[in-house]
Order: structure tokens, then C-alpha cells, then sequence
């Protein structure tokens, strides 16, 4: 083995090493451990012992509750000759919301600088899809995967991948897209020399959802916001780390759609019957099944609408029973939206805007049991303008009321010019622009 492999290999057991010895002086024992050794060491301090102990179980509390900031020694750590490399971190756990966004903008940055070198590190299983455009790949399997892993568990692994990412790939830029930024990520970008970190925060969050650690955004150089159709409230943690606002995200540009006769062929739709579009989520937060089955119950009660269903390719097998049905198991599923005349979606904020963008007539149907995503006043606004229609409460009447607009052709002409007039340039290549910016 050459000497610099063997200095390589010595960095990396050096660096392993220091993180563990960052864990073990980090835990709770080794803190409660200190406190009692110094008392000892100076027993005058033993008559303190008792209120010591109080605040610091008080602190540690609130500190693991995120109210506080973390106490936490941090080895230097240094990314030794950075290379023309982003590191791009998307959580994903219901559906591809997150790795959707960085994954048009690792597709911009590539466009627009061919010699960056894109790697993902993503709890998304669909790693096919990150290949298939020649990037690099890591599979981080969310808490949830694992039997009885507690949420310290996680972070360590979490931590002691991207660590080793880090050392592989010595990359400048890290970027993170996801609504809660987890302990284990925040080690491992923590006093990173030579690391430049970026938050691409999205909204629109539902009122007092956002309760994230309050030392958190001190991690970061950079956070981006990818507007949204409603106005995002006020920040939550006052911080003094710049944030940059960008126009929505989307993975396609409007050339990047098949025609109408493309996805009507492939997709076997008759050229005389309406087509309809009807995706209403992954299903991993709420049950989706009944309410499909509903729509399409009624959807089959017009003789001249066929139907193809989008699933999730990270959910499971949709099982609903129907007439003139097609389920499809694709991504992106609005490549194929110029086929169809209409669609019946959940409200997420890439379904929104992909419809918008692309002036496909829809009837949305917000999913409220999400944990922070406001799909009700994401789709409400859009209502507003004239944009979609929006079902709050969906059972068959309401559903047939909205169907009935929609098949007439006037109502949806309507509406694909109220979102012509909202189309606006995709947010993901402002985002690379500002990336490849600050590699340079």
C-alpha cells in the first residue's frame, strides 16, 4: 500500500475515533460523571452537589426537548483539500417531497456545470432513480425501519455515515432538505472546517409545527426558501444566518413533458374518452384506500372517463377495485400530465405546484393528518385565484359536485388559464446557480 493511502486510512480511523470520544464525553454519564468527580476533587463543592444536579437535570431536559441549546464539545474537524463536490441530504419518510426538490437541483447543477460532483445521502429507498442519472449514492434507512432503535441510536449512525461521506468525497457545499434537522446531522456538519452548509427549507407549515432545536439553524451559512403559494409564517428561532427566497421547485420544465398522443399510447387511453389523473398520496400517513375507493366510485359513474391511478413507487400496492382503471407505478408521474384532462390529487407542495406549472385542471384534496405540511392552505389559495378546486370534506356528494365541474370543457379551460398566468421560472435553477456560485 502507497504512503498516501496509508495517511488516507490513518485521517479516517483518526477522525472515527474522534467522534466516538465526542459521544462518550457527550453523554449523560460522562456530564453527571464530571460534576460528581469534581465535587470530590473539591469537596467544599459537595454542599452544591444537590442544587447541581437539579439544574443540570433541568438543562439537560430542556436541552433534549430542543428548548435549549445543546451542551456538546466538538472536536475540529476539516475537510483537507475540498473538491468541486455537494453533498445533497434529503429525509424523506412518507413520501418524495424533500428528494424530489434536491434532486431537480442536483439535475440544474449538473446541467449547468457538467464537472461537479453530485452525491446523495438520503433515507429514500428508491436509489434507482439517483443512479439511473449517473449520481452517487447512500442509503441512510429511516429510525423507522429498525426494531426497537431508539432515536440516539439513529443519530450515531447517522452521524458516522455522513462522517465517512465527508471523508470520501471531501466535499464543499452540504445541503440539507428536510423539515427537522436531526442531532446526528447537525454532529457531523458541526465545526466543519472547509464545509459550507445549506438548509433548503420549504413551506408552507401549519401554525406552531416548525418546533425545531433552537441551536439548530447556527449550523448552517445558508438557508433557501422555495416560496409556496401562501405566505410562510414568522420565523420561530430568531437567528442571524442568511436566507435566500427562491420561486418553487420543480423536477421538469414544461419541454421536458410527453405530448398528449405519447402518453395516451403508452398508456392505452382511447383518444375519444376523457382521462383522469387521480393520486392522493403515498398512503404511509393516513389510509388512503377508502377514500380512492370513493373517488372512484364515482369517477366510474361517467361512461366516457377512463381512469389511471398514480402509486407511490415508495408506498405500498394500492388494492382498489373499478372500471376502466390503470394504476401506475412511475416517477416523475407529471412527465406524463399532457395526457390527461383532469386530475384529483392530495394537496403536497410538489402535486401543487406540478399541476399549476402545467395547467392540469384539478381537484385537490388536502391531506390534514400530516405532522407540519399545511396542504389545506397551500390548496385554499390556489382555489382562490381559480387555479383548482378544493374538497374539505370528501364524500360522494362533494366529490360528484367537483367532477361535474371539471367535465365541463369551459370550467376547465378556465382553469388551465388561471395557472397560465401563475407560471413563474423553476426555483431549482436559481438554487444551483447560488451553489455552483459559491464552489467558485
Amino acid at each position: 500500500m502507497d504512503e498516501v493511502s496509508e495517511e488516507y486510512l490513518l485521517r479516517i480511523r483518526r477522525e472515527k475515533a474522534s467522534r466516538e470520544l465526542d459521544r462518550i464525553r457527550n453523554s449523560f454519564s460522562f456530564r453527571i460523571g464530571t460534576i460528581i468527580t469534581r465535587c470530590i476533587k473539591f469537596p467544599p463543592l459537595l454542599i452544591f452537589l444537590p442544587f447541581w444536579l437539579i439544574f443540570f437535570f433541568a438543562k439537560y431536559i430542556l436541552e433534549r426537548l430542543g428548548r435549549l441549546p445543546l451542551s456538546r464539545i466538538n472536536s475540529e474537524k476539516i475537510i483537507l483539500n475540498p473538491k468541486r463536490c455537494v453533498v445533497l441530504f434529503p429525509t424523506n419518510g412518507v413520501g418524495l417531497g424533500h428528494f424530489t426538490r434536491l434532486f431537480a437541483v442536483a439535475r440544474q447543477i449538473r446541467k449547468q456545470d457538467s464537472d461537479v460532483e453530485i452525491v446523495f445521502v438520503t433515507t429514500m429507498s428508491a436509489l434507482h432513480l439517483v443512479e439511473s442519472e449517473g449520481f452517487a449514492s447512500y442509503h441512510l434507512p429511516g429510525k423507522y425501519m429498525f426494531n426497537e432503535m431508539t432515536a440516539a441510536e439513529w443519530n450515531a449512525i447517522t452521524e458516522e455515515i455522513l462522517g465517512t461521506v465527508f471523508e470520501i468525497h471531501r466535499p464543499s457545499i452540504f445541503v440539507f432538505d428536510g423539515a427537522f434537522p436531526y442531532r446526528g446531522m447537525l454532529n457531523s456538519i458541526n465545526n466543519r472546517k472547509g464545509l459550507t452548509n445549506f438548509w433548503l427549507s420549504r413551506g408552507t407549515f401549519k401554525k406552531g409545527a416548525t418546533k425545531i432545536p433552537v441551536d439548530s439553524i447556527q449550523h448552517f451559512h445558508h438557508i433557501i426558501r422555495p416560496t409556496d403559494s401562501t405566505s410562510r409564517p414568522e420565523e420561530e428561532i430568531e437567528h442571524k444566518t442568511p436566507i435566500k427566497t427562491v420561486n418553487p421547485i420543480r423536477l421538469l420544465q414544461t419541454a421536458d413533458l410527453d405530448t398528449r398522443d405519447i402518453t395516451r399510447t403508452r398508456l392505452g387511453i382511447s383518444a375519444d374518452k376523457l382521462a383522469v389523473y387521480v393520486q392522493l398520496g403515498a398512503g404511509k400517513i393516513n389510509d388512503i384506500e377508502s377514500l380512492l375507493q370513493n373517488v372512484v366510485d364515482v369517477l366510474n359513474r361517467y361512461e366516457n372517463v377512463e381512469i389511471v391511478i398514480g402509486e407511490s413507487i415508495i408506498g405500498k400496492r394500492i388494492d382498489v377495485t373499478g372500471e376502466r382503471i390503470r394504476v401506475v407505478r412511475d416517477y416523475p408521474n407529471s412527465k406524463s400530465f399532457n395526457g390527461f384532462d383532469f386530475a384529483i390529487m392530495a394537496g403536497g407542495y410538489n402535486s401543487y405546484h406540478e399541476a399549476v406549472s402545467f395547467a392540469l385542471p384539478t381537484i385537490f384534496i388536502p391531506n390534514t393528518a400530516t405532522g407540519m405540511d399545511d396542504q389545506v392552505a397551500r390548496v385554499k389559495s390556489g382555489e382562490d385565484i381559480g387555479c383548482c378546486k378544493v374538497i374539505l370534506e370528501p364524500n360522494d356528494s362533494s366529490i360528484e359536485r367537483a367532477i361535474d365541474y371539471l367535465m365541463v370543457e369551459e370550467n376547465r379551460k378556465s382553469m388551465k388559464s388561471y395557472c397560465e398566468d401563475q407560471k413563474i421560472s423553476n426555483g431549482a435553477i436559481e438554487v444551483a446557480e447560488m451553489i455552483i456560485q459559491t464552489l467558485d
